[in-house]
């Protein structure tokens, strides 16, 4: 088991370099999102143009392990409340998979295609290797293996790499998910995709691969993308049917699957959502926790999130294991993940509780299991 440092960034870690790293958990401490975190980075490079947050969220169960992102926040506070609560469901993904890391996340405030430079990279790099033992990232929106690869030849604590032997974890992702909604289809009493309807929103490289594999068992897929050229390749490629990006909740389809960004889910649009169970691929889909007490109460069977997308996360912690990456191992533990969402599926039913407080307790149990260990 790998085993977190004492949460510290060295001084001289950072000599003769532009790049500075700020504690800014107390400034965090005021947000919502905060729960509780242990520790907040901010790391800033005007030179390389990197404004980077990492979050710690809990590292009980073993050292923080999330992904990275890039995205063009439209501020600050909005970057900051992105990767506080990203991070706090990577310690719930983790805990509720049984696995010996926490939660953390990493989100780099700037636009991927346009702003993304070696230079910053390079900064970024730095940042992460002063966080070694700390935290270790993957790629997340807007970073690639590619990029993964970059930072990995400049420090260890990055995973998910050809270096590693894993690669890209989307397909792993992709599949868990793929089990997980044939699992909620199950529990509804459903046990073949043929004739299903299923509305997939984001068309990235884990929800196009859901589609081949849905497409693929025989279920009608609504779509959609902010990039209607994906959309159009859908099209011909899944027989699917294309659906604006603000009508995809409201599609006849059976199974609402979101695999784009988090917050669609929320008491305004709710209301319009048309299936009967939620299952995708996207972290955070809840706008609020409170949220998924509306779908209980409307009788649509929600998968939560962190549970049913556990898979690429299973698949770059493999990595780090004593042994090296085993992928038959590795896909033996994603294909638990539908007997574990069926348990919360149960449980969540027999004491008339929404799904994810359900999840929540489990990783709450195991969590504080583990403070007295």
């Amino acid at each position: 088991m790998l085993h977190a440092h004492t949460p510290r960034i060295l001084k001289d870690t950072l000599q003769g370099s532009t790049l500075t790293i700020t504690d800014i958990t107390a400034d965090a401490a005021h947000l919502e999102a905060f729960d509780h975190h242990e520790h907040v980075w901010h790391g800033r490079d005007e030179a390389r143009e990197l404004n980077a947050i990492v979050a710690i969220h809990n590292t009980a169960l073993g050292p923080a392990l999330g992904g990275t992102r890039m995205w063009p926040h439209e501020s600050f506070e909005a970057a900051l409340t992105d990767v506080l609560r990203l991070s706090r469901g990577m310690t719930y993904k983790a805990a509720v998979a049984g696995m010996h890391f926490g939660g953390g996340k990493a989100v780099i405030i700037g636009d991927a295609k346009k702003e993304k430079t070696p230079a910053l990279l390079e900064a970024y790099a730095e940042m992460l290797a002063a966080l070694s033992g700390q935290y270790y990232t993957a790629e997340d929106v807007g970073f690639t293996l590619a990029d993964a690869d970059f930072l990995r030849a400049r420090t260890d604590n990055v995973t998910g790499t050809t270096l590693g032997g894993s690669g890209n974890p989307s397909s792993v992702t992709a599949h868990g998910v793929f089990l997980g909604l044939k699992a909620a289809l199950r529990h509804r009493g459903v046990n073949a995709l043929e004739g299903v309807t299923i509305a997939v929103q984001g068309l990235g490289s884990v929800g196009w691969t859901l589609c081949e594999k849905l497409y693929a068992e025989g279920a009608k897929l609504f779509v959609t993308d902010i990039d209607t050229a994906r959309v159009e390749e859908a099209c011909r490629s899944f027989h699917a049917t294309s659906v604006a990006p603000g009508e995809i909740l409201s599609a006849p389809a059976d199974v609402f699957a979101p695999c784009a960004l988090g917050g669609v889910l929320s008491a305004e649009t709710i209301p319009s959502l048309h299936a009967g169970i939620v299952a995708g691929a996207a972290n955070n889909q809840l706008a609020r926790h409170e949220d998924a007490r509306l779908l209980m109460e409307r009788g649509i069977l929600y998968a939560p999130d962190y549970v049913i997308n556990a898979g690429g996360l299973l698949n770059v912690a493999a990595e780090l294991s004593p042994g090296g990456y085993d992928r038959a191992a590795t896909m033996e533990e994603v294909a638990r993940i539908p007997e574990t969402l069926t348990g919360i599926f149960q449980r969540a039913e027999a004491d008339r509780r929404p799904t994810n407080d359900v999840a929540a307790e489990i990783a709450d149990e195991r969590i504080a299991a583990a403070r007295t260990t």
